[in-house]
């Protein structure tokens, strides 16, 4: 796919300023003072939706409405947050939005869903199943299918990498956490633009390895979703177009396992009061992973959101969640 402009990405800023500002991006003292060097987190965690996909969602079906006026709604599958971004422009933008989940979703995000006055509708076992279904759905009723991969949404998320480049210092490399790869290619093309130096490199869980592994391969390598705290990470299959910016842009992957984006969970807590979930704690737990190869370096790291069910987070904070996946491996 052909990256957005610094144009484009400054056309997106101007619609998605219109219903929300720009997020910080903060260096703390005891984070730097756990990894041994300076570190700038960019807060996505500080939209109205508590997450990135707003930025996307928001170009997307501004787009939508633009080219076909008559449209009536959309049609999108989610694990929470891109359902959420999708719900609120929808409601924004007057159109409807229905939303599909697969079953055992996040009790919280299905509840932030419905409150932006989204149809939510329970379909499948995973991301995939509840995709495939979307797309019927979407045909079936006459409605647009917005895709969690998509041109429009890499504007979007372009828009948080211009200001994060822009507001912090130079960075030596930055650590995106990767979905479906709208995040991690929004950041390309915002570095390829402003002819940055910045390594990016890519994070994914090691229970949901299909990006890891199609990168390592050069080729789309399917794989299980298992990961039980990143939902925003639990991809079987990855999007092609994504791969081809991956494999041309990004230095190398990070594959973290659960334990450690509980720590990393942790770690924004205490050193920050800032929640994280799982997918938007993930580069941290790449960043502290790696820690001691990047000293005299500064690093970013994308929290890309804070949308946790208070349940889990409960477990997290306790350490009991490293105890329960400790004895589902006995």
């Amino acid at each position: 796919m052909m990256l957005p402009s610094l144009t484009q990405v400054h056309a997106a800023q101007k619609v998605i300023y219109r219903y929300m500002a720009p997020t910080p991006q903060y260096t703390w003292p005891l984070i730097n003072q756990r990894l041994g060097t300076e570190v700038w987190v960019k807060h996505e965690n500080y939209t109205p939706v508590g997450a990135f996909k707003l930025r996307g969602a928001l170009v997307y079906l501004h787009w939508l409405k633009h080219t076909q006026p008559k449209l009536a709604g959309v049609v999108a599958a989610t694990r929470g947050n891109h359902g959420q971004g999708v719900a609120m422009a929808a409601r924004l933008l007057g159109l409807k939005a229905v939303i599909v989940v697969p079953h055992g979703n996040s009790k919280e995000k299905n509840r932030a869903m419905i409150a932006q006055n989204a149809e939510l509708i329970e379909h499948g076992h995973d991301f995939q199943a509840s995709l495939e279904y979307a797309r019927t759905l979407a045909a079936e009723r006459g409605l647009a299918m917005v895709d969690s991969f998509h041109e429009r949404l890499v504007m979007g998320t372009a828009t948080y990498a211009l200001e994060f480049f822009q507001g912090a210092p130079p960075l030596d490399l930055v650590y995106v956490p990767i979905g479906l790869g709208s995040s991690i290619c929004g950041v390309s093309a915002t570095r390829n633009a402003l002819g940055l130096k910045t390594e990016i490199i890519g994070v994914v869980s090691s229970a949901s390895p299909s990006y890891a592994l199609s990168f390592a391969q050069r080729k789309i390598v399917p794989a299980p979703a298992q990961t039980q705290i990143a939902d925003g990470l639990a991809c079987r299959t990855p999007a092609a177009a994504a791969m081809e910016v991956i494999w041309e842009n990004v230095a190398r992957m990070v594959e973290v396992s659960d334990a450690e984006i509980a720590e990393s969970m942790r770690a924004y807590y205490q050193d920050t009061h800032n929640v994280a979930e799982g997918a938007g704690a993930a580069p941290l737990a790449a960043a502290m992973q790696e820690m001691h190869q990047n000293r005299e370096k500064r690093i970013g790291v994308v929290l890309t959101g804070g949308n946790v069910d208070m349940d889990l987070y409960e477990k997290v904070l306790s350490g009991a969640f490293e105890g329960a996946l400790a004895m589902q491996t006995r």
